[in-house]
């Protein structure tokens, strides 16, 4: 079996607050993504920037690993053909990858296990990324004789800093989830048995707040990324840039929503707001 990626509304409560769960899962490989992985990630996700219902997206790998990787058992039949290659990166996985970027439902990550290869490249994408104390994390493929794709490539050093992607690419370090703590990768690090509960908690705050807030947040940030890091003096410049450019729609046509006025008025009447 290929592997599969399955979203399902969280139980209980959490699928009330419209907390939806997509969990990777290759029985016997550690979660490792196959093709056909990468192109249901991105159908997945795709659905959920179109639903309504789904306020806060909680991502993991079945069992004891969040994804060790992409399924070498299947490189031989693609990657020695330089189109091949280029269609498997470009389409199949930058496809995932993009799918993952472009939601505005706010994305956490739950790992445990190796988060390794394409696992990092996965948790880069999301918002908040919680693991547990014993995961593990690199991208040793420099041992397999080739080099990250470029996007995916900057994509990662984006996330976990340059000094760790060439420690990563070009020594195959790895490192603990302490350390990527440190490095400023994962927003917390938690013993194995909270890892369940910090997460799904982490996700239900989210998805107790205003919903409209947390996409045109999401919005606003990508649209400031998109032409690479930038030092704080430069953000509110970037900013601005972006709304004079029209490259935002309105970032104000928020203004008469009910979401507004519930906040502000929840907030004047001493209650908690309703979203």
């Amino acid at each position: 079996m290929p592997g599969e990626v399955v979203a399902a509304m969280a139980a209980g409560e959490a699928a009330g607050r419209g907390v939806a769960r997509v969990t990777l899962r290759h029985e016997g490989r550690l979660n490792a993504m196959s093709r056909a992985m990468w192109r249901q990630l991105r159908t997945v996700f795709l659905d959920i920037q179109r639903s309504d219902g789904v306020r806060c997206v909680l991502i993991e790998g079945a069992g004891e690993a969040f994804c060790a990787g992409g399924d070498i058992s299947e490189y031989p039949a693609f990657r020695f053909d330089p189109a091949q290659l280029r269609d498997f990166h470009e389409s199949d996985v930058w496809g995932g990858l993009a799918a993952m970027l472009d939601c505005d439902v706010p994305i956490v990550a739950r790992i445990a296990g190796a988060c390794m290869g394409a696992g990092v490249e996965i948790a880069s994408c999301c918002d908040i990324r919680i693991a547990a104390a014993g995961a593990r994390f690199g991208a040793p493929i420099a041992k397999l004789g080739f080099p990250m794709a470029p996007r995916e490539a900057a994509l990662v050093a984006g996330a976990v800093g340059d000094v760790t992607a060439r420690q990563m690419l070009l020594e195959a370090a790895t490192f603990s989830a302490a350390e990527m703590a440190q490095r400023g990768f994962l927003s917390r690090v938690v013993d194995a048995e909270q890892l369940e509960a910090q997460a799904l908690g982490t996700a239900l705050r989210i998805a107790a707040l205003a919903p409209g807030a947390a996409r045109l947040n999401k919005q606003t940030l990508r649209a400031i990324r998109k032409n690479g890091p930038l030092a704080p003096d430069q953000q509110a410049q970037a900013a601005s840039d972006l709304i004079a450019n029209n490259a935002l729609a309105d970032p104000y046509a928020y203004a008469d929503s009910a979401e507004h006025r519930e906040g502000i008025n929840a907030f004047l009447a001493k209650r908690a707001p309703v979203f």
